[in-house]
Protein backbone atom coordinates (compact mmCIF):
# COMPACT_ATOMS: atom_id res chain seq x y z
CA UNK A 1 0.00 0.00 0.00
CA UNK A 2 1.54 3.48 -1.02
CA UNK A 3 -1.03 5.87 0.35
CA UNK A 4 -4.64 6.87 1.85
CA UNK A 5 -6.14 6.84 4.91
CA UNK A 6 -3.76 6.30 8.18
CA UNK A 7 -5.40 5.90 11.67
CA UNK A 8 -2.97 6.10 14.90
CA UNK A 9 -4.78 4.80 17.98
CA UNK A 10 -3.07 6.29 20.84
CA UNK A 11 -0.46 8.84 21.10
CA UNK A 12 1.94 8.30 24.04
CA UNK A 13 6.05 7.93 23.12
CA UNK A 14 5.17 4.87 20.50
CA UNK A 15 2.49 6.82 18.60
CA UNK A 16 4.14 9.82 18.18
CA UNK A 17 7.85 8.34 17.36
CA UNK A 18 5.95 6.29 14.35
CA UNK A 19 4.15 9.43 12.64
CA UNK A 20 7.33 11.29 13.32
CA UNK A 21 9.26 8.11 11.10
CA UNK A 22 6.42 7.80 8.67
CA UNK A 23 6.36 11.94 7.56
CA UNK A 24 9.86 12.09 7.61
CA UNK A 25 9.62 9.16 4.84
CA UNK A 26 6.84 10.24 3.46
CA UNK A 27 7.95 12.78 1.29
CA UNK A 28 5.04 12.83 -1.28
CA UNK A 29 2.67 13.55 1.49
CA UNK A 30 0.68 10.32 0.58
CA UNK A 31 -0.70 9.17 3.58
CA UNK A 32 -3.52 11.76 5.30
CA UNK A 33 -2.77 10.96 8.89
CA UNK A 34 -5.35 10.67 11.71
CA UNK A 35 -4.00 10.33 15.40
CA UNK A 36 -6.84 9.55 18.11
CA UNK A 37 -5.71 10.27 21.65
CA UNK A 38 -7.39 9.14 24.73
CA UNK A 39 -5.65 11.91 26.94
CA UNK A 40 -6.01 15.71 26.57
CA UNK A 41 -2.77 16.20 26.35
CA UNK A 42 -0.60 15.55 23.41
CA UNK A 43 2.34 12.92 23.68
CA UNK A 44 4.94 13.93 26.00
CA UNK A 45 7.86 12.24 28.18
CA UNK A 46 6.92 9.14 30.07
CA UNK A 47 10.14 8.44 30.90
CA UNK A 48 11.03 11.35 32.64
CA UNK A 49 8.04 12.13 34.45
CA UNK A 50 9.26 12.11 37.82
CA UNK A 51 11.51 15.20 36.61
CA UNK A 52 7.64 17.01 37.06
CA UNK A 53 8.30 16.71 41.24
CA UNK A 54 11.55 18.24 40.18
CA UNK A 55 9.92 21.42 38.96
CA UNK A 56 10.20 19.99 35.23
CA UNK A 57 6.58 21.52 33.62
CA UNK A 58 4.41 19.79 31.37
CA UNK A 59 5.84 22.11 28.36
CA UNK A 60 8.76 20.72 28.72
CA UNK A 61 8.24 17.00 28.84
CA UNK A 62 6.29 17.84 25.95
CA UNK A 63 6.97 15.80 22.66
CA UNK A 64 4.69 16.67 20.07
CA UNK A 65 5.39 18.51 17.19
CA UNK A 66 2.61 20.21 15.52
CA UNK A 67 2.31 18.94 11.28
CA UNK A 68 -0.33 20.20 9.51
CA UNK A 69 -0.36 17.01 7.38
CA UNK A 70 -1.50 15.11 10.68
CA UNK A 71 -4.78 15.12 12.03
CA UNK A 72 -4.44 15.08 15.86
CA UNK A 73 -7.43 14.80 17.80
CA UNK A 74 -7.18 14.99 21.92
CA UNK A 75 -9.94 13.41 24.34
CA UNK A 76 -11.25 11.50 21.35
CA UNK A 77 -10.92 7.79 22.86
CA UNK A 78 -11.28 4.78 20.53
CA UNK A 79 -14.51 2.82 21.30
CA UNK A 80 -14.21 0.20 18.62
CA UNK A 81 -12.82 -0.82 15.52
CA UNK A 82 -14.81 -2.98 12.66
CA UNK A 83 -12.30 -4.38 10.30
CA UNK A 84 -14.75 -5.60 7.76
CA UNK A 85 -15.81 -1.32 7.02
CA UNK A 86 -12.28 -0.16 7.49
CA UNK A 87 -13.96 2.19 9.87
CA UNK A 88 -12.34 3.35 14.05
CA UNK A 89 -15.18 4.51 16.40
CA UNK A 90 -14.36 7.14 18.71
CA UNK A 91 -16.84 8.78 21.49
CA UNK A 92 -16.87 11.35 18.37
CA UNK A 93 -17.71 10.03 15.58
CA UNK A 94 -15.98 7.74 12.80
CA UNK A 95 -12.82 7.65 11.24
CA UNK A 96 -12.31 5.65 7.84
CA UNK A 97 -9.02 4.19 7.76
CA UNK A 98 -6.66 2.33 4.26
CA UNK A 99 -4.57 1.34 7.06
CA UNK A 100 -4.59 1.34 11.16
CA UNK A 101 -2.06 1.32 13.41
CA UNK A 102 -2.69 0.28 17.23
CA UNK A 103 -0.26 2.38 19.52
CA UNK A 104 -2.55 1.80 22.73
CA UNK A 105 0.54 1.22 25.08
CA UNK A 106 0.28 -0.16 28.62
CA UNK A 107 -2.37 0.42 32.11
CA UNK A 108 -1.48 0.66 35.68
CA UNK A 109 -2.00 -3.01 36.98
CA UNK A 110 -4.06 -2.50 40.56
CA UNK A 111 -4.32 -5.53 42.66
CA UNK A 112 -7.45 -6.72 43.96
CA UNK A 113 -7.14 -5.34 47.54
CA UNK A 114 -10.04 -4.34 49.49
CA UNK A 115 -9.78 -0.28 49.64
CA UNK A 116 -7.96 0.30 46.38
CA UNK A 117 -10.56 2.51 45.38
CA UNK A 118 -10.71 4.65 48.33
CA UNK A 119 -9.93 8.37 47.74
CA UNK A 120 -5.93 8.93 47.92
CA UNK A 121 -5.61 5.85 46.58
CA UNK A 122 -3.30 7.26 43.23
CA UNK A 123 -1.77 4.72 39.99
CA UNK A 124 1.63 6.33 38.43
CA UNK A 125 1.19 6.93 35.09
CA UNK A 126 0.02 9.94 33.14
CA UNK A 127 0.84 13.84 34.02
CA UNK A 128 -3.07 14.21 35.17
CA UNK A 129 -1.77 11.36 38.03
CA UNK A 130 1.48 13.02 39.69
CA UNK A 131 -1.25 16.76 39.46
CA UNK A 132 -3.40 14.72 41.26
CA UNK A 133 -0.58 13.28 43.49
CA UNK A 134 0.63 16.49 44.45
CA UNK A 135 -2.40 18.52 44.75
CA UNK A 136 -3.62 15.38 47.21
CA UNK A 137 -0.15 15.32 49.04
CA UNK A 138 -0.52 19.15 50.18
CA UNK A 139 -1.01 19.79 54.15
CA UNK A 140 -0.19 15.69 54.52
CA UNK A 141 2.27 13.67 56.44
CA UNK A 142 3.00 10.25 55.21
CA UNK A 143 2.60 8.26 52.26
CA UNK A 144 3.04 4.88 50.76
CA UNK A 145 3.79 2.99 47.69
CA UNK A 146 2.95 -0.42 46.52
CA UNK A 147 5.47 -2.05 44.63
CA UNK A 148 9.23 -1.90 44.81
CA UNK A 149 9.98 -2.15 41.11
CA UNK A 150 11.60 0.88 39.33
CA UNK A 151 8.51 2.68 38.97
CA UNK A 152 7.53 2.23 42.56
CA UNK A 153 10.51 3.49 43.66
CA UNK A 154 10.19 6.76 41.25
CA UNK A 155 6.65 6.88 42.69
CA UNK A 156 8.45 6.56 46.20
CA UNK A 157 11.13 9.59 45.64
CA UNK A 158 8.38 11.85 44.10
CA UNK A 159 6.48 11.54 47.35
CA UNK A 160 9.92 12.16 49.43
CA UNK A 161 10.36 15.53 47.36
CA UNK A 162 6.52 16.57 48.30
CA UNK A 163 7.47 16.15 51.73
CA UNK A 164 5.89 12.57 53.26
CA UNK A 165 7.39 10.28 55.18
CA UNK A 166 7.12 7.24 52.49
CA UNK A 167 7.10 3.34 52.92
CA UNK A 168 7.42 1.09 50.39
CA UNK A 169 5.67 -2.11 50.63
CA UNK A 170 7.26 -4.99 48.44
CA UNK A 171 6.19 -8.73 47.81
CA UNK A 172 9.76 -9.71 46.84
CA UNK A 173 12.47 -10.36 49.58
CA UNK A 174 14.37 -7.12 47.30
CA UNK A 175 13.74 -3.79 45.77
CA UNK A 176 14.11 -4.64 42.04
CA UNK A 177 13.41 -8.06 41.66
CA UNK A 178 13.32 -8.23 38.25
CA UNK A 179 16.30 -6.05 37.86
CA UNK A 180 18.87 -7.02 40.60
CA UNK A 181 19.78 -9.66 42.40
CA UNK A 182 20.25 -10.40 46.02
CA UNK A 183 23.29 -8.35 46.43
CA UNK A 184 21.80 -5.52 44.68
CA UNK A 185 19.15 -5.54 46.31
CA UNK A 186 20.94 -5.18 49.60
CA UNK A 187 22.86 -2.19 48.34
CA UNK A 188 19.49 -0.37 46.61
CA UNK A 189 17.76 -1.03 49.57
CA UNK A 190 20.40 0.60 52.02
CA UNK A 191 20.25 3.63 49.67
CA UNK A 192 17.00 4.15 49.48
CA UNK A 193 16.37 4.29 53.48
CA UNK A 194 19.59 6.35 53.59
CA UNK A 195 17.21 8.78 51.70
CA UNK A 196 14.82 8.52 54.59
CA UNK A 197 12.31 6.14 52.64
CA UNK A 198 11.27 3.08 54.89
CA UNK A 199 10.82 -0.12 53.51
CA UNK A 200 9.05 -2.94 53.78
CA UNK A 201 9.99 -6.02 51.98
CA UNK A 202 8.76 -9.96 51.53
CA UNK A 203 5.10 -8.58 52.69
CA UNK A 204 1.91 -8.33 50.58
CA UNK A 205 -0.53 -5.43 51.20
CA UNK A 206 -3.65 -7.00 52.19
CA UNK A 207 -6.09 -4.05 52.31
CA UNK A 208 -6.53 -0.46 52.16
CA UNK A 209 -7.95 1.67 55.58
CA UNK A 210 -9.75 4.80 55.54
CA UNK A 211 -9.62 7.04 58.33
CA UNK A 212 -12.91 8.98 59.66
CA UNK A 213 -12.81 11.33 56.57
CA UNK A 214 -13.25 8.19 54.37
CA UNK A 215 -9.52 8.73 53.24
CA UNK A 216 -7.38 6.37 53.10
CA UNK A 217 -5.39 6.28 56.40
CA UNK A 218 -3.19 3.14 56.28
CA UNK A 219 -1.90 -0.15 54.82
CA UNK A 220 -2.57 -3.66 56.66
CA UNK A 221 0.64 -5.64 55.70
CA UNK A 222 0.26 -9.83 55.23
CA UNK A 223 2.89 -9.84 58.58
CA UNK A 224 -0.09 -8.38 60.83
CA UNK A 225 1.21 -4.99 60.96
CA UNK A 226 -0.18 -1.51 59.63
CA UNK A 227 1.33 1.64 58.04
CA UNK A 228 -0.04 4.78 58.69
CA UNK A 229 0.01 6.55 55.08
CA UNK A 230 -2.44 9.32 54.18
CA UNK A 231 -1.90 8.84 50.52
CA UNK A 232 -1.61 5.83 48.33
CA UNK A 233 0.19 4.79 45.17
CA UNK A 234 -0.01 1.89 43.39
CA UNK A 235 2.67 0.73 41.06
CA UNK A 236 2.30 -2.83 41.22
CA UNK A 237 2.93 -3.54 37.42
CA UNK A 238 1.35 -2.94 34.08
CA UNK A 239 -0.82 -4.43 31.65
CA UNK A 240 -0.98 -4.57 27.70
CA UNK A 241 -3.94 -2.32 26.72
CA UNK A 242 -5.25 -4.99 23.99
CA UNK A 243 -9.42 -4.29 24.24
CA UNK A 244 -9.41 -3.13 21.14
CA UNK A 245 -7.50 -5.74 19.22
CA UNK A 246 -9.36 -8.35 21.74
CA UNK A 247 -12.68 -7.14 20.46
CA UNK A 248 -11.53 -6.63 16.95
CA UNK A 249 -10.82 -10.25 17.05
CA UNK A 250 -6.84 -9.65 16.38
CA UNK A 251 -4.82 -12.09 17.22
CA UNK A 252 -3.37 -11.71 20.92
CA UNK A 253 -0.53 -13.43 23.10
CA UNK A 254 -0.98 -15.94 25.75
CA UNK A 255 -0.44 -13.44 28.22
CA UNK A 256 -2.45 -10.51 26.25
CA UNK A 257 -0.95 -8.02 23.83
CA UNK A 258 -1.55 -7.91 20.07
CA UNK A 259 0.46 -10.97 18.75
CA UNK A 260 2.85 -9.32 15.85
CA UNK A 261 5.23 -10.78 13.86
Amino acid sequence: MTGGRLVVVGNGMVGQRFVEALRARDHDRRWRVTVLAEEHRAAYDRVRLSAFFDGVGADELNLHTPDDGVDLRLGEAVTGVDRERRVVTTTAGEHPYDALVLATGSYPFVPPVDGAALPGVFVYRTLDDLEAIRAHARGRRTGAVIGGGLLGLEAANALRLLGLATHVVEFAPRLMPVQVDEAGGAMLRRYVEELGVTTHLGVATTALRPGPDGVVAGLELSDGSRVDAELVVVAAGIRPRDELARAAGLALGPRGGVLVD
